[in-house]
């Protein structure tokens, strides 16, 4: 495994750009309007970068080097690709099985669905490359360690994304609370993705039109929904107590 790096300053973090290295997230004071800062903003869009505008304070937190204005941190993982695990795994004879995780960028929550994830199995996680929970040393620790032993799959669009694997095969299963279906009424044990949403926002609408079947982890109290990674544990379980029955 990679250890996260902090990049600062304002040409080391546009060689890192050009270096096409895996970049986590390029943090840009946000009062800066000058020809590097555009600059910046035009590569960021243009590699689909995650750039997020911040306080002075918030830089002068991640490092008290001089940074100039702008810190990048590169991921303390290595990425797959998923289209490419996909294959490896079904050329090992194996029924896949993956969490796409939508807008789920709480840190703590990552690492313990990453945790659940890793107990059970799980081939691979897919996460989006904006919109997701920065991958450093706290979902590192959440995980209990369990990121060292997971493949981390970043994709620019998720649809797409899901699209191939309906290409491939494999059954979208959408974990919300609206659904008619028990996760217990959905057969779990074919190839598939589960699709796990924030806990604001749950499952966006395009993910969800793209499932083939959508289920509902049955409760009994007045709250109507659960926390993410603890979703993420049950129906994991549930999949797991299908596949061993």
């Amino acid at each position: 495994m990679n250890k996260q790096l902090n990049v600062y300053g304002i040409q080391p973090v546009i060689e890192l750009i050009d270096s096409e290295k895996q970049i986590d997230t390029i943090y840009l004071q946000k009062d800066i309007n000058t020809s590097w800062s555009t600059k910046i903003k035009f590569l960021a869009r243009e590699q689909n970068l995650n750039l997020k505008l911040v306080p002075k304070y918030k830089l002068n937190r991640i490092t008290k080097k001089n940074h100039q204005g702008i810190v990048a941190t590169t991921s303390s993982i290595t990425f797959q690709n998923f289209e490419n695990l996909l294959s490896i795994i079904f050329s090992q004879g194996k029924f896949p099985i993956f969490l796409l995780l939508d807008r789920v960028t709480d840190v703590r929550n990552f690492g313990s669905i990453c945790r659940s994830a890793e107990s059970f199995g799980v081939d691979g996680i897919i996460i989006p490359e904006k919109n997701s929970a920065q991958i450093n040393e706290i979902a590192m620790k959440t995980s209990a360690g369990a990121l060292s032993n997971l493949n981390i799959c970043r994709e620019k669009n998720l649809i797409k994304t899901v699209k191939t694997a309906k290409k491939y095969g494999l059954t979208i299963i959408a974990c919300s609370e609206k659904s008619h279906k028990n996760i217990c009424e959905l057969n779990l044990t074919k190839p598939q993705i589960i699709i796990i949403g924030s806990e604001e926002n749950g499952i966006s609408q395009p993910l969800l039109k793209l499932a083939h079947e959508q289920g509902k982890i049955p409760t009994k109290g007045k709250t109507n929904s659960l926390n993410a990674s603890v979703a993420a544990g049950i129906i994991l379980f549930e999949h797991n107590r299908q596949v061993c029955s």
